[in-house]
């Protein structure tokens, strides 16, 4: 009787997991460190289904008090559906740092609690698989730290924000709106 029922579970889990497969559109189809973490997590299984604001950080550009912005924005539309997460890159020689002191610059300076990820590559071939995704649907890779990519519930994007459209952007705000 044990053995039903822990392979009728193990049916149940499989199902479940191949729905999530599913349900998870092809640009959110990859795994990524928690800035600073040790095991990969599954952007579908966090993000599915969210408003996405994702944008390439550095934490020695003109353009980083906008993360205090970024973090006024994820409080005010997280309970709505939004997520900012931030990948820091160093593409443009502005984020030499560790993952470590990338994090606590983020938490200590700016009070940032939005998702941070791992340091990664955002732009040219060697970028990473999602930044190519990112790219191939919004029109280009970065041009610069700090550039935002808007991807609707369905995991399209749907606009993309050069660096110096800062947070609080009337036009950023209605596309965050109209996404929501």
């Amino acid at each position: 009787m044990s053995r039903t029922v822990i392979f009728l579970l193990a049916l149940l889990l499989i199902a479940w997991r191949a729905g999530l497969a599913a349900d998870c559109p092809a640009s959110l189809d990859f795994r990524v460190r928690p800035l600073a973490g040790d095991r990969a997590v599954s952007l579908c299984e966090r993000y599915a289904g969210k408003v996405l604001l994702v944008v390439n950080t550095a934490s020695q550009c003109g353009f980083t008090p906008q993360y205090d912005g970024l973090e006024a924005l994820y409080g005010r539309y997280r309970e709505r559906g939004l997520v900012v997460l931030g990948f820091p890159s160093n593409d443009f020689a502005q984020e030499p740092g560790t993952e470590q002191e990338i994090e606590n610059f983020c938490r200590l300076n700016h009070g940032v609690r939005f998702p941070m990820h791992e340091k990664i590559k955002v732009s040219g071939p060697d970028a990473h698989p999602f930044y190519h995704q990112l790219a191939a649907q919004g029109g280009g890779y970065p041009e610069w730290n700090f550039y935002k990519y808007l991807v609707d519930r369905k995991g399209a994007v749907v606009a993309r924000f050069p660096s110096r459209v800062r947070p609080d952007d009337p036009a950023l705000i209605a596309a965050i709106e109209k996404a929501l």
